[in-house]
């Protein structure tokens, strides 16, 4: 992922040198976007059966994370070129909180219909 958004920044800012603790993400929630959702979340998809995915992320260690188990999206509308993911704080569409997002490599193109997986592992999550 390319980065948090500024949403999240400001929470680890508080909780880092405010002594105020960042909200939990109970259960960060996936989304995928037609191009980069910047740092607000922008471009997420709509339409067919499209939901945010539930994620698990294996405990992080030297500044990165990924998934641990493969995220699925059923019968996804048409997208012309599917090219960006985030994370979230809540399940649906338009609701909860960025936490952060980047491009997936490589974009694809989504067919109405269609079956999109991130396999297991391959949902990189880094901090430098």
């Amino acid at each position: 992922m390319a980065g948090f958004s500024n949403y999240y920044e400001n929470e680890i800012l508080d909780q880092a040198l405010r002594n105020e603790a960042a909200p939990a993400v109970v259960v960060p929630y996936v989304s995928l976007h037609s191009s980069d959702p910047g740092e607000t979340g922008v471009n997420e998809i709509t339409g067919g059966s499209y939901i945010r995915a539930s994620g698990h992320f294996i405990t992080a260690a030297a500044g990165a994370t990924n998934n641990d188990f493969t995220l699925t999206f059923t019968n996804m509308p048409a997208v012309n070129l599917l090219s960006g993911v985030g994370i979230w704080d809540a399940s649906g569409a338009g609701a909860g909180n960025f936490i952060g997002g980047g491009l997936l490599s490589p974009a694809k193109v989504i067919n109405s219909g269609d079956t999109f997986q991130i396999t297991s592992g391959n949902l990189d999550v880094t901090l430098d």
